[in-house]
């Protein structure tokens, strides 16, 4: 069956009136779900599997695929407007999208992201209709010196998330490396820095860390400084139209990032997080004003948005054709096609044509709807910043303080989470970036498994790290990435101050 036939087939089951529904049940569900800190797809998807009992398996998949990427859709939203990302895929659209609801264009930035999110899923949603069965491959010759190659070039990125200190970049990078080890070792069992706390045996969730750097650090910051123009302190939102110029400056980056994020999407273990934080800094580096980049670039807003949008479509091609689930979500997307009696892989195109191109048919569907249902709605989500300022601040507090206790319900991660927020005050109150640390623990646990796993399989032997044309290439981009900005500085820093002593004389 050629992909045209398939794809007509899957059109059947999403423009049926129950697939039409359930489309739109299950993106406005995650959408509402991904606004909310600690209430991620995951948790959706999960709580949606019992209540698909008894329902036709290619319309339940459908909705839960719905759900996925309508809360990566809506994620952004609590990102933009109160630094407190909705979902860890969101994390990078805050770095931008917050400066400008700072100073009054929280309206632009909402539609930006909306716009963003919409170009990304719906050019990965026709990659991944013509790309799928070949691509999968490209997935599975991933092995772990590959991944330990790219995880690499995401260090890289180190240099391009400082606030001007390079130095400082490091030091918090290295702290998240530490918090990354924290918790019993997958290999051996030992533990390792619980200090004989068993409320740290599993380590340190995500969540708890993002909400504490960045929405409880805004709020120490807010409280302590009392800064009028910060949180819910600006009435206007802005207006929702782009001009000509915007969408110019959105084009290059939504194009670049959708088959960026289409591709590492593609590959197990990358998702929609990494593919974030890469698209954020491959435009920061090739940017001609990197500068503008953190206090509220377009071009840094809508390279995350589309990314992760991208990222989200590709995670289904080694799902849907290997049966492999490229993150924690697509985890239990599989459990969820088991308890369907559906099994993922090889034989699915032909096997169950209805629901592998019923998935990919109803994306299209389902990123019209986000568009549609977002962009009206933008004037009354962008009102939470009219809310009184203490009132507002209150709020984040209590979402944050609930959504890290509904991970685990552990008091423990409340004490965690203050800390954090603790900590994130003092980094910002002595200009240490905190976005290096966040990258740091997103990778460490993943560079640590990838060289472990790559040494045991190679009898410790270290060149198998550097032993195949993938590896090798990922190495020199990771060397090239982080050595020309700081050429490129150094001779911007030079020509600035030649231009300040030819003012002097």
């Amino acid at each position: 069956m050629g992909a045209m036939e398939g794809l007509m087939q899957g059109v059947q089951v999403a423009f049926s009136w129950q697939g039409i529904l359930f489309v739109l049940i299950g993106v406005i569900a995650g959408t509402l779900i991904g606004m909310m800190p600690g209430l991620g797809p995951i948790s959706a998807i999960a709580i949606m599997i019992p209540i698909t009992y008894g329902m036709d398996p290619s319309v339940a998949l459908v909705m839960m695929a719905g759900v996925y990427y309508g809360a990566v859709f809506g994620g952004s939203t609590s990102s933009i407007l109160l630094n407190a990302p909705g979902i860890s895929g969101t994390v990078a659209s805050s770095f931008d999208g917050y400066p400008m609801a700072q100073r009054g264009e929280a309206g632009k930035a909402l539609a930006i992201a909306a716009i963003s999110s919409f170009v990304g899923g719906t050019v990965s949603v026709v990659l991944l209709m013509l790309f799928a069965p070949a691509l999968s491959q490209v997935a599975v010759s991933f092995g772990p010196p590959q991944y330990f190659a790219l995880m690499f070039l995401g260090l890289t990125a180190i240099a391009s998330l400082s606030d001007g200190s390079t130095i400082k970049a490091l030091i918090t990078a290295t702290i998240g490396f530490m918090a990354a080890t924290i918790g019993i070792d997958t290999q051996t069992g030992t533990t390792r820095f619980t200090f004989g706390n068993p409320n740290l045996l599993e380590g340190i969730d995500f969540l708890v860390i993002a909400l504490g750097l960045f929405a409880l650090a805004e709020i120490c910051f807010l409280i302590l400084k009392r800064k009028d123009t910060s949180l819910g302190s600006q009435g206007d939102i802005g207006s929702l139209k782009l001009s000509k110029a915007d969408f110019k400056e959105m084009r290059g980056p939504m194009t670049r990032q959708s088959f960026l994020g289409f591709i590492l999407g593609v590959l197990p273990g990358a998702g929609a997080t990494i593919a974030s934080f890469i698209g954020y800094i491959s435009e920061k580096r090739i940017a001609k004003k990197p500068k503008e980049f953190g206090k509220g670039s377009i071009k840094g807003l809508a390279a995350p948005e589309t990314a992760n949008n991208a990222a989200t479509s590709g995670a289904f091609v080694p799902l849907l054709s290997l049966g492999i689930p490229g993150s924690g979500t697509t985890a239990v997307m599989l459990g969820a096609f088991l308890v369907l009696g559906i099994q993922p892989g090889p034989l699915l195109m032909a096997d169950r044509p209805d629901v592998f191109w019923g998935i990919i048919a109803s994306m299209y569907i389902g990123n019209i709807f986000l568009l549609v249902l977002n962009l009206p709605l933008i004037p009354y989500i962008a009102k939470i910043l009219k809310i009184a300022r203490p009132m507002l601040i209150s709020l984040v507090a209590i979402f944050s303080l609930i959504g890290v206790y509904a991970i685990s319900f552990s008091t423990f991660d409340l004490y965690l989470l203050l800390i954090f927020g603790v900590l994130g005050y003092l980094m910002r109150l002595f200009s240490f970036p905190a976005a290096p640390f966040i990258l740091a623990f997103i990778l460490g646990g993943m560079m640590e498994q990838s060289l472990r796993q790559s040494l045991t399989a190679s009898n410790g032997d270290i060149m198998a790290l550097i032993s195949d044309p993938v590896s090798i290439s990922l190495y020199i981009v990771s060397i090239l990435s982080f050595v020309v900005p700081l050429i490129r500085n150094r001779k911007n820093n030079q020509h600035q101050q030649e231009e300040q002593n030819s003012d002097a004389s």
